[in-house]
């Protein structure tokens, strides 16, 4: 974003008043659910797609707002998840005062980054363990605390218990257990979507479905690893959808579920259309430079983004241009310019090249976000460009008279 802020002040430099247009945030405001899906403010059925960061306590240096602000303009991200190790056994936010205090603060570092950017941010509280007794007061005190400081911020969402083991009760303790914390959450926060793990490591949904939580704004945790949970895990969601209940996919996995083999791009694309089709929002796991499979940078890579290609492993690979393909953040300049209903740029993204329409005649310039220009052109109702361009994001300043309009683009060349 600094790049494109660079280029707004020359915009400015004209004397020309502009605003960019608006964030996820600002486009869908309160997000809550309704029947089986996540709406936004103006009840339409919404989509986030994004990352989520690695255990905080193993990979803590990606808790920081560069990254996030790169994942946004880079990645086209809409919601980062902050998995804070949680539970004592994983020397997570349980286990001492001091290290609460280190852990809490890494969250809100990512929360303070994505409310700035105008994304959502998933608080969750990594656990597979947070039934028990030390880590559920941990968990107590923890949403008191996040509830309070982020109760009238729209861009929140909880996540009190992302993986509840195998064969732990939905009736008997997982449902509970989400019931006590929950109410926590709301004696602060009424509004903000809760997101609630469920049974073998966020699998059976079913079973959520089959008896849902009383209370209002909850969606249910669907967690999947494409090389092994592939059909069966898909019709589990799919009952849990006909029963009525809003699924939230905040982790999953382009590989086999040890996180470390079975890359399968393959199975990974079924999965994402599963998801359009119905309207599930889902995190990538993982933004971490671990040495595995699921880790989306190559060990050593710069915490604070400016990643090439070639610092991403295959997932991270694979994971980025599905976020770009898919990229529905709308960029470009409101006011004072062109009126968007005589301007028409697609299809965006694009592979071989890009139409303007625009009525009348118009100029054009395609910009890098260091705002140099690559070519530019005049056109007369419309024009085809962008053939000779390599992979990556623009910027098209396309000027009729003395309105301009900035809209951003991405090439994915194949």
């Amino acid at each position: 974003m600094t790049k494109l802020l660079l280029l707004i002040s020359l915009v400015f430099s004209t004397g020309l008043t502009k605003t960019w247009a608006q964030t996820p945030v600002e486009i869908n405001g309160q997000l809550r659910v309704s029947g089986n899906k996540i709406v936004n403010k103006s009840g339409d059925a919404v989509q986030l797609r994004g990352m989520s960061l690695f255990w905080s306590q193993w990979q803590p240096q990606f808790y920081n707002s560069n990254t996030v602000k790169w994942l946004k303009d880079d990645w086209c991200i809409s919601v980062v998840r902050a998995a804070m190790a949680a539970d004592v056994e994983n020397g997570g936010y349980a286990t001492s005062k001091a290290i609460a205090l280190r852990e809490k603060n890494k969250v809100i570092t990512i929360v303070d980054a994505a409310i700035e950017l105008g994304i959502y941010v998933i608080i969750d509280f990594h656990s597979h363990n947070a039934h028990l007794a030390t880590n559920r007061a941990a968990a107590k005190e923890f949403f008191a605390e996040m509830s309070a400081k982020y109760k009238d911020i729209p861009n929140v969402i909880y996540e009190p218990w992302n993986e509840p083991l195998r064969n732990v009760s939905w009736p008997n303790i997982i449902k509970p257990y989400h019931i006590e914390i929950i109410d926590i959450i709301r004696a602060n926060d009424p509004n903000n979507i809760i997101v609630c793990g469920t049974s073998d490591w966020s699998q059976r949904v079913d079973q959520a479905a089959y008896s849902p939580i009383e209370r209002t704004n909850i969606a249910y945790t669907l967690h999947y690893y494409a090389d092994t949970h592939k059909k069966q895990l898909r019709d589990i969601a799919t009952t849990a959808l006909e029963e009525g209940i809003a699924l939230f996919v905040t982790e999953y996995g382009t590989c086999d579920a040890s996180g470390d083999s079975g890359f399968n791009p393959e199975e990974s694309k079924i999965w994402w259309k599963f998801m359009d089709d119905n309207k599930i929002s889902y995190c990538n796991w993982s933004i971490a430079d671990k040495v595995e499979t699921a880790s989306a940078v190559k060990p050593g890579t710069d915490p604070d983004g400016n990643w090439a290609e070639s610092d991403l492993t295959e997932s991270g690979a694979l994971v980025k241009a599905d976020l770009i393909a898919k990229c529905t953040n709308p960029t470009g300049i409101e006011e004072n310019g062109i009126s968007k209903s005589k301007v028409l740029v697609y299809p965006n993204p694009f592979i071989n090249s890009i139409n303007i329409e625009c009525a009348g005649n118009f100029d054009y310039s395609i910009l890098d976000l260091n705002g140099k220009k690559m070519s530019n052109g005049t056109g007369i109702q419309n024009v085809t460009i962008g053939e000779k361009l390599p992979s990556g994001i623009y910027l098209i300043e396309i000027k009729k008279g003395e309105k301009i309009e900035l809209i951003k683009v991405t090439k994915n060349n194949q």
